[in-house]
């Protein structure tokens, strides 16, 4: 190694140990509070009403909202936001909006720091409403299960929804590298979308269709009660544990492992490319099966009832019966 080369070294090295040194240093006197190094401003803001609410309509862009009962019988929303992502809040003809107004500058996403997180909390003083729909980018929604609308529609793009509120009529639910979490809840039909999240849906009574859509991620279903079970996906396992359909359960996989546990329905139908298909069912079947390189093990049952699976390259193994051993 020449000379010069050491001497360059050397400096680097000191440069970074100085570097270093005042960085502590600075970080020390401001108590290692990370959020003292923000570039971006803060404002806490709160509105109140009086009015009655039926409909709530939220579109923002980076908060995480949740939903909490009102203490009194007002409604107070609670903004922690971007002072130039200031949200627009507003009760008129019963319905409750709030909608982001972004006027951030070119040169705002420059030097753009911050430790903190937008948030919107929403204090509701009844528990039946009407319309719900939220739509955010990168922000998760939560709603517990205090409410209760006519119908659900919450949208994110990267966040994670949790839903604890039933609905009347419709559920929606979509995300595109968010978890969705549905829980302890009532409606008519649930629809649930993610790309690359995971779906959980547990003791849930849909009066008539459950439809899931995922492309890259798990998804567990436990306790459940509809009509219909529809879920189409790409890449992913699926668990089903005391699933039971009057009518229908329809299962589509590319690539990923279906389980049945302790579940049923009159027709059932799986289809999967590289997955196996495995597991118990309740109640006797027609089973119409078909391999092509895997295994096949299902009972030589009777029954006006029908069970097609259909895989290339996985096993099936199906038995009839409470609490088989599956694994």
């Amino acid at each position: 190694m020449s000379k010069n080369t050491k001497t360059w070294l050397i400096a680097a090295v000191s440069l970074i140990i100085i570097g270093n040194l005042i960085f502590c240093g600075a970080m020390s006197i401001m108590g290692w509070n990370f959020s003292k190094l923000s570039t971006v401003r803060f404002d806490d803001n709160e509105y109140e009403f009086n009015e009655e609410v039926q409909d709530i309509k939220i579109n923002t862009n980076l908060a995480n909202i949740q939903f909490l009962p009102s203490s009194n019988s007002k409604t107070k929303v609670i903004l922690h936001e971007q002072r130039n992502l200031h949200h627009s809040t507003k009760l008129e003809n019963q319905t409750l909006t709030i909608n982001v107004e972004d006027t951030r500058k070119w040169y705002d996403y420059i030097n753009n720091i911050t430790f903190e997180t937008p948030n919107i909390t929403v204090y509701l003083p009844e528990n039946l409403y009407g319309n719900l729909s939220i739509n955010t980018a990168t922000g998760s929604i939560e709603i517990p299960e205090n409410f209760k609308f006519e119908s659900i529609n919450l949208a994110t793009k990267t966040g994670s929804i949790k839903n604890y509120a039933s609905a009347d009529s419709n559920i929606t639910l979509k995300t595109d590298t968010g978890a969705i979490l549905v829980e302890k809840v009532m409606a008519n039909t649930i629809e649930s979308s993610t790309l690359t999240g995971k779906v959980n849906i547990a003791n849930v009574t849909c009066q008539s269709e459950i439809k899931i859509s995922i492309s890259t991620g798990k998804t567990n279903l436990t306790n459940i009660k509809s009509k219909n079970i529809i879920s189409n996906g790409n890449t992913g396992s699926i668990l089903l544990e005391n699933v039971i359909a009057s009518e229908k359960i329809s299962i589509e996989r590319q690539t990923g492992n279906v389980k049945f546990k302790d579940s049923d329905a009159k027709e059932i139908y799986v289809n999967t490319t590289t997955g196996s298909i495995k597991g118990n069912l309740l109640t006797d079947k027609t089973f119409f099966t078909q391999s092509k390189t895997g295994s096949v093990d299902v009972p030589k049952t009777i029954s006006e009832e029908r069970c097609e699976i259909n895989t290339i390259t996985g096993s099936i193994k199906i038995t009839v019966g409470h609490h088989e051993d599956n694994n």
